[in-house]
């Protein structure tokens, strides 16, 4: 019984394979349950189930370790850049210098996007969610950018992937500048893909934005920590609408569409908002520990807690120093940093927290940065989007290649009625 396991139902044994991984990871395959017992396994959430193999990001929660293809985050976020991360996750092994000016020079060719987008931008409501605009323009992209016929199929993918992480940054401040009603700026071919971020963003005819370095180095921190996470909810969701073979546009739009929610991507916005509540209450934070160890009250404190890492999550150990850097650097005093830390101080010490394995998580701090930045809150996710979006890639591109790819098709145990025969309207309602 070496590498299987035995399930015994109704006197029957089914052995069933266990498949080993480059870490010691052991999975048991149930993939023919239900053909050979007519069983299938029941896991919601998805807490315990293995979707794919996969080669690109390793997480160990117990240990708080992340790596992306073998490196771990650490030494990503001390010495490489947002996209030589980037080509790492979508290539699989970091880029020689003519590969890096090759794919610099890419993003830099296909960063403008279609000026008929504009009308996009300008003809949605006033209060739309930024995330519900971005994903709609990346799912419009497709049309503005239709397949490369006329190239061979890899260039075609290179193409696509370099559009997808060139122009969704392009997207975000434009839209930011539309939404203030400020003119477009436009990318400049000798900045960096960061430093051309921010100055799209905030360069102003009356207020040009010098770039500083220490706030590039920031953000290609903050993208890092943020480029792939595993088999999250929003990764998961890419994979899954990518099974039906849809085209790559499609899919990152739905990972977008997950990543708003409040208890993924959006996270980073209720922390600060949760902050900000905490603050405008008069900063002293035992009510608010108290209201989120009591269980009849629905206050929860966001920013603490993850489903893989239940020890501390090694992003937040790292962007809480680059939150410091960056206030320092602007002399800037910001009083949802005191009262982070405070909440910290007291989490990492308090049985309740520790007992629920509830530590800091990358949205803790991130919100802070972003705020020092410049950036609006209602902004917060759609940065984490653009972070996240390599990892979206090479997820998606390593599911289109697996070999053993199947159409995502869940099951479910049914719990409704039995058979029943339609009743006509005129004797519905009578006993």
């Amino acid at each position: 019984m070496e590498n299987k396991a035995l399930l015994i139902v109704d006197g029957k044994e089914y052995e069933l394979p266990i498949i080993v991984g480059t870490e010691g990871e052991r999975a048991i395959d149930i993939s023919r349950l239900l053909q050979d017992a007519g069983l299938i396994t029941m896991d919601p959430g998805y807490v315990n189930t293995g979707s794919c193999k996969s080669a690109i990001t390793f997480m160990e929660g117990e240990k708080g370790i992340l790596r992306h293809r073998g490196i771990p985050i650490e030494q990503l976020a001390e010495h490489s850049s947002f996209v030589e991360t980037a080509y790492l996750l979508i290539n699989g092994e970091l880029p020689t210098q003519e590969e890096f000016t090759n794919f610099s020079e890419s993003l830099n060719e296909h960063s403008l996007v279609h000026e008929d987008m504009r009308a996009f931008f300008e003809h949605y409501p006033s209060r739309a969610h930024p995330m519900g605009i971005l994903s709609s323009m990346v799912t419009a992209l497709q049309e503005f950018y239709p397949a490369l016929k006329d190239k061979p199929q890899e260039e075609q993918i290179n193409i696509t992937f370099a559009r997808l992480v060139s122009k969704l940054r392009t997207l975000a401040a434009m839209s930011y500048n539309i939404s203030r009603g400020h003119k477009v700026n436009y990318p400049k071919s000798d900045l960096s893909y960061c430093a051309n971020f921010l100055k799209m963003m905030f360069d102003s005819p009356v207020k040009p934005y010098d770039i500083d370095d220490d706030l590039v180095h920031a953000l290609n921190v903050f993208w890092i920590l943020h480029a792939d996470h595993e088999q999250n909810c929003s990764t998961s969701a890419v994979r899954l609408v990518g099974s039906a073979r849809v085209n790559l546009y499609a899919a990152i739009s739905a990972g977008i569409s997950a990543l708003w929610g409040p208890l993924h991507g959006g996270a980073n916005q209720a922390t600060i908002e949760m902050l900000e509540e905490i603050y405008r209450a008069g900063g002293d934070i035992a009510p608010f520990i108290a209201r989120a160890k009591d269980k009849n009250d629905e206050f929860r404190l966001m920013g603490f807690g993850h489903r893989v890492y239940k020890s501390y999550d090694p992003r937040a150990k790292i962007i809480s120093g680059v939150v410091h850097k960056v206030l320092g650097k602007l002399n800037r005093h910001d009083p949802l940093l005191d009262i982070a830390q405070r909440l910290e101080e007291v989490a990492v010490k308090d049985s309740y927290f520790i007992d629920h394995k509830l530590y800091p998580n990358v949205d803790f701090y991130s919100g802070i940065l972003l705020r020092a930045f410049g950036i609006p809150t209602n902004m917060f996710t759609v940065m984490f989007a653009i972070g996240r979006l390599p990892g979206w890639i090479s997820q998606w591109k390593e599911s289109i290649d697996d070999p053993d790819w199947k159409l995502h098709r869940p099951r479910q145990v049914y719990t409704g009625f039995t058979k029943r025969d339609y009743i006509p309207m005129n004797q519905r309602g009578k006993k």
